[in-house]
């Protein structure tokens, strides 16, 4: 069963901002994460989220097992991501 992706606010107003290319490639590759986010999402050394690479950019976000829920915290370019939260 794919698991249903919900976008904080922040975040889905990060991804608005971001031009037409990046944005469908970090949209697809969620997309494709829904069928097995434990193959795509990749740990953080001493933290609970999980990151998404595409390209130069990265998606921070939690994953719910138990809900089938993938909830994105934040988005945006892999020297700046990581400084936010």
């Amino acid at each position: 069963m794919p698991y249903k992706i919900i976008l904080s606010e922040e975040a889905a107003a990060q991804l608005e901002k971001l031009d037409r290319e990046h944005a469908m490639r970090i949209f697809n590759k969620l997309k494709a994460a829904r069928d097995n986010p434990r193959r795509t999402f990749e740990g953080l050394s001493g933290r609970k989220e999980l990151k998404l690479r595409v390209g130069d950019y990265r998606v921070l976000a939690m994953v719910m097992h138990k809900e089938n829920t993938i909830f994105i915290i934040t988005i945006g370019h892999r020297r700046d991501v990581y400084k936010k939260h």
